[in-house]
């Protein structure tokens, strides 16, 4: 054999080898700037101009309501109710029991003494100042001291996190980074240039996309999440493209191409 046919695979081998290299580099190129959260915010302080979302009562909520005053006897007529039950199922289909008042289709719930109550549409301070005026105006108690919360507070984290949960708030007030937080944070496939927040009241539907690379979610009234918001993280394109079934091949037949071309640039030397 001539000394040009033998170094003929072993041109070809090397024309081949920086092909395959380039193909890999750049299969495997990332936007780092994507993946970083508030990449535009240098060291600075930011007054919080943004309060927590104001979170009113509404149907199917369940409230803890607990009563105080000097008089225990008076006082425990008013406390029952929040040692009945109310049925709820949680994330992993279990099914709960939560002492409580359970707010009903028309908003209104039934307290002791006091009746029917419309109370949807406030908040649970509101609520408070609303009972305890009630007990005092009717002298039903002496100085009666009324602690509302929201048993149900909760948020759903859906999509591209670590661990796709619903977070169950009891101090009622909660971020959206937090929340996702809780979720095990973003994975490298999410886009955190669009997540998703979906807010439901009074039966509208309200959908907002948020930039968490941009630091303009500081200000944003969606930083603070409200009773039953849904965070969806979308896929990335690098995500959805590996997804499918010759993308996953493709580092396997790039790999087994680059070892073949080792073994045959061996042979031939």
């Amino acid at each position: 054999m001539s000394e040009e046919k033998k170094n003929m695979p072993r041109s070809t081998v090397l024309t081949f080898l920086p092909v395959v290299m380039v193909v890999l580099i750049l299969s495997s190129c990332v936007n780092s700037r994507k993946t970083v959260y508030f990449n535009d915010q240098l060291d600075a302080v930011i007054k919080s101009n943004n309060i927590p979302a104001k979170n009113v009562v509404q149907p199917n909520d369940i409230l803890s309501i607990a009563v105080t005053s000097l008089n225990p006897d008076a006082t425990e007529l008013f406390n029952k109710p929040n040692n009945s039950f109310v049925s709820s199922t949680s994330t992993n289909g279990l099914n709960l029991q939560s002492p409580g008042y359970l707010v009903n289709d028309l908003g209104t719930i039934q307290f002791p003494v006091l009746g029917e109550m419309k109370i949807s549409g406030l908040t649970t301070n509101e609520l408070r100042v609303r009972l305890t005026n009630e007990l005092k105006t009717r002298k039903l108690l002496v100085d009666p001291i009324v602690i509302v919360r929201q048993l149900n507070f909760k948020v759903s984290v859906l999509g591209e996190v670590a661990r796709p949960t619903v977070v169950n708030v009891p101090s009622e007030k909660i971020s959206l980074l937090e929340a996702l937080g809780l979720a095990g944070d973003i994975t490298i496939y999410g886009k955190k240039d669009n997540v998703m927040v979906i807010r439901e009241e009074e039966g509208v539907k309200t959908i907002k996309r948020l930039d968490l690379n941009s630091s303009d979610i500081f200000s944003s009234p969606y930083y603070y999440l409200k009773s039953n918001d849904i965070v969806y993280v979308e896929a990335n394109k690098a995500k959805v493209a590996g997804s499918t079934r010759s993308t996953q091949l493709l580092p396997i037949i790039l790999s087994a191409l680059s070892f073949g071309a080792i073994i045959i640039d061996r042979i031939v030397r």
